[in-house]
């Protein structure tokens, strides 16, 4: 099973000596060409955002999602979802950059709460030709920027990612943009957050604590029902069927790419008993957690 990899691991993987010694705790922002990408990339999580211009043909396995790239494509990762890519052919252009937390927070509110570095929130656009070339400009000036000794180099890579940004959230249906506008926009967001924070579950240590409308409610200081109305007005889902789908998205990953007991994944993800949490897998999966994880090996 694969573990998760971060960016000394992404350096070796591709056989490229890092630039410098890394430190989670330290801005780091690297630039590449895509030309070399012609291998399968695993499943797993990376413990690092990476954003992409595909400009070749094959197929993204994203979460519990999976997209045919056969036109140009701008891609969106982070670290709390994993993904592969299998290339359909030899023909891989376009270009990518990596950055880890610490390059998002050295200048707050730039990037970190966009929505395509949000869990619930899409993270594939297929942007028109004006749109490629545009983005294929900003890709350029980076890598350009990215070998210079300017002090402020960090604060002129951060504009070009956060135009690149831009380029998608135009793609993107207007209630993203206007997400604050409203109090049942500002609920169903700060549940999501609050959701989204307890995740991955990187440890055996590391059980959830909210699991119910209930729990959530009470952390937010609001009535269940004041909270459910909410996130069904603006998501268009039930708070209970967010809860769930994030739990079962932590579940696959978990059965996939570590050696974790059944019972033990079950256990961290709030199931007090393995049949409770063998029942939920069933109901939402269609399969059993063992034989997910069986074919996954």
């Amino acid at each position: 099973m694969n573990k998760r990899e971060d960016i000394s691991g992404f350096y070796e993987r591709i056989d490229y000596p890092a630039p410098e010694r890394i430190r989670a705790d330290k801005p780091h922002i690297n630039i590449f060409e895509r030309a070399s990408c012609i291998r399968a990339i695993p499943f797993s999580r990376r413990d690092y955002y990476k954003v992409t211009l595909i400009l070749g043909t094959g197929r993204l396995d994203y979460a519990n999602q999976s997209f045919n790239i056969d036109r140009p494509a701008l891609v969106f990762s982070n670290p709390m979802i994993p993904y592969n890519w299998d290339p359909h052919s030899t023909n891989q252009q376009g270009w990518f950059c990596i950055f880890n937390q610490a390059f998002i927070q050295q200048r707050e509110g730039l990037l970190n709460d966009l929505p395509m570095f949000r869990i619930d929130t899409d993270k594939v656009f297929f942007p028109d030709a004006d749109s490629v070339d545009e983005i294929a400009a900003f890709f350029k000036a980076m890598m350009r920027e990215n070998v210079e000794n300017y002090v402020h180099k960090y604060d002129i890579l951060r504009n070009y990612l956060h135009l690149i940004v831009h380029h998608a959230l135009k793609m993107q249906p207007t209630r993203d943009h206007d997400r604050d506008l409203n109090a049942a926009a500002r609920i169903a967001n700060l549940f999501l957050e609050l959701l989204n924070r307890q995740f991955p579950v990187d440890s055996r240590q590391n059980v959830l604590q909210l699991r119910s409308a209930k729990d959530f409610a009470k952390q937010l200081s609001l009535h269940t029902n004041h909270l459910n109305r909410a996130v069904k007005d603006f998501t268009g889902k039930t708070t209970t069927e967010h809860i769930a789908a994030r739990i079962l998205l932590e579940a696959n990953d978990l059965l996939r790419n570590t050696d974790w007991p059944i019972a033990e994944i079950g256990y961290c993800l709030g199931f007090q008993y393995p049949g409770y949490f063998n029942s939920f897998y069933k109901k939402h999966a269609g399969t059993t957690p063992n034989e997910l994880r069986k074919h996954a090996v």
